[in-house]
């Protein structure tokens, strides 16, 4: 990584710098459950923390976790293994943390929440908790356990840590709001034992006030830094803002990144029909196809297969013959016995491959997954400022030239905050596995940091 770079990362972090803590010198203890390869462990460290033990079964992480904090072969740190056999550690520790296993909540899991078996580790939670009486205890977990259809969970949760001798609080943080350009929300739920002095005076530190760019972290891409032009909701959305527009759309801004999808809109979005050679009445037939296959008149999904009775009350004149040819051009798909569909039917699986692709300017990219995820980094920037030709200058320009590329594992390293010097899996597919399920390094900082106020 460009050095230069990740100092400004440091600084904006505060992390690696000197402080007053004399080399060596212990401020606290912790014991890293489901430690992964070490997220939490890189700014406890830092802080002053001494790891006593860590907890992990994945052997693939282990082997990254070994080879970066497990320097030497008679280290007194235990490897605690399961966390399915632990109660009582050999030791007293100051302070438990560990990113539970966030799937049973996850929308890209099946939502069984404590009726899934890693669920189910929020058991092996509680005893541990009780068995140690640590002084507290950090868990991380996905911003779906606080939604309502998992509210029972979460209090189930919450009631069972209070009821070990805890004063027990949660938030949602969003790692851009701590220097990385990632829109990546989580779930932290934070205890402190209620026979401390200060048990209740533990706040959830709050947004920094400066955020990077793409361009800043990922090495290899355009930097640029015009001013984006303002405008009214009227001219980018017809005067109807969409309900779902995220936290990185503006309403009075261009997008900065391109969605491949046929069944959704906008205008940073990349239609099929854009990238082949299709004639106006072949674009009209895909808008209207797009813009009724939600309605519930034709069906109680969330988009249906419309048949051609019903296309012919849509477009005047349709004939058997155009609907063929998209067909053959592969825009279209017939559903047996029920209509025609889009090929591209899903926004996950993008189009030829590609979900999304974001620009250098952009603030965050999309939340890293251990699944994996089809976006990707525009090379340069386009400045245009022009709402009817952004999507065209995009296609042309960056599209059609190939000026863009995946995410590397080590791109994944940097928008988690990891330092450059950690040493990732050899393999690239099982590198971006293990960061799309660690913990952003500097919101553990700056939690950590907040809650070593209190306890110590």
């Amino acid at each position: 990584m460009n050095q230069g770079i990740y100092a400004q990362q440091l600084e904006l972090f505060d992390l690696f710098k000197p402080t007053s803590l004399i080399v060596g010198e212990t401020k606290f203890t912790f014991v890293d459950l489901f430690a992964g390869i070490g997220g939490f462990r890189i700014p406890l460290e830092e802080l002053g923390g001494k790891c006593l033990g860590y907890s992990e079964i994945d052997k693939e992480a282990i082997k990254v976790y070994q080879a970066n904090f497990i320097k030497d072969a008679n280290s007194e740190e235990v490897n605690l293994g399961d966390i399915t056999k632990l109660s009582q550690l050999p030791f007293i520790v100051d302070l438990l943390v560990g990113g539970v296993p966030c799937q049973p909540w996850s929308i890209a899991g099946k939502l069984q929440g404590l009726d899934d078996p890693r669920g189910k580790l929020w058991m092996d939670v509680f005893r541990v908790v009780k068995a140690n009486q640590p002084k507290a205890f950090i868990f991380e977990n996905v911003k779906g356990l606080t939604e309502p259809r998992n509210i029972n969970s979460l209090k189930y949760i919450i009631n069972n840590l209070t009821a070990s001798g805890y004063v027990v609080k949660y938030q949602v943080l969003n790692s851009y709001d701590f220097g990385l350009p990632q829109d990546r929300d989580r779930t932290f739920i934070v205890g402190i034992r209620n026979d401390l002095e200060k048990c209740w005076g533990f706040i959830f530190p709050k947004p920094l006030n400066k955020q990077l760019k793409l361009y800043d972290v990922i090495p290899g891409i355009q930097q640029s830094n015009f001013i984006k032009k303002k405008f009214s909701p009227k001219v980018l959305f017809d005067g109807k803002i969409p309900a779902s527009r995220g936290r990185f759309q503006k309403i009075d801004e261009l997008n900065d990144f391109f969605l491949f999808s046929d069944i959704r809109d906008g205008h940073t979005t990349i239609h099929s029909w854009d990238l082949i050679e299709t004639t106006a009445r072949e674009k009209l037939i895909c808008q209207t196809i797009l813009k009724n296959r939600r309605k519930k008149i034709y069906g109680d999904k969330d988009g249906n297969p419309l048949s051609l009775l019903v296309l012919e009350t849509l477009i005047p004149e349709l004939k058997l013959e155009e609907i063929d040819n998209l067909v053959a051009k592969e825009i279209l798909r017939i559903v047996e016995g029920q209509g025609y569909e889009f090929v591209n039917s899903k926004i996950s699986s993008g189009i030829n491959g590609i979900s999304k692709i974001f620009l250098p300017h952009a603030d965050a990219i999309a939340t890293l997954t251990a699944t994996g995820t089809r976006d990707f980094v525009a090379t340069i920037s386009i400045e245009c400022q022009e709402p009817e030709a952004y999507k065209q200058t995009f296609i042309r320009e960056i599209y059609q030239k190939k000026n863009f590329r995946p995410l590397t594992a080590q791109d994944y390293a940097r928008l988690q905050g990891f330092p450059g010097s950690f040493k990732i899996a050899e393999n690239e597919t099982t590198a971006k596995h293990q960061f799309g399920n660690a913990v952003s390094v500097p919101v553990i900082y700056h939690l950590t940091k907040a809650l070593l106020e209190v306890i110590l």
